[in-house]
């Protein structure tokens, strides 16, 4: 759910880049921007640490 999100987010800063670099129209200014990225990074960090967790707790279930 959070890599989807993380996507969809990560989808939304690259079309306002393309936009802004080939058809001079992007929608965002920098602070949004950035903070677009921000937010799509820090669900890309919750989408990893909660595989490894999840990695964590079947090797724990498949040791016992």
């Amino acid at each position: 759910m959070f890599l989807i999100i993380c996507a969809l987010i990560f989808s939304i800063f690259v079309l306002n880049v393309v936009l802004g670099a080939f058809a001079s129209a992007s929608f965002m200014g920098d602070v949004p921007e950035m903070v677009t990225l921000f937010i799509a990074s820090l669900f890309f960090v919750a989408a990893i640490l909660k595989r490894e967790s999840d990695a964590k707790d079947q090797a724990e279930n498949s040791n016992s």
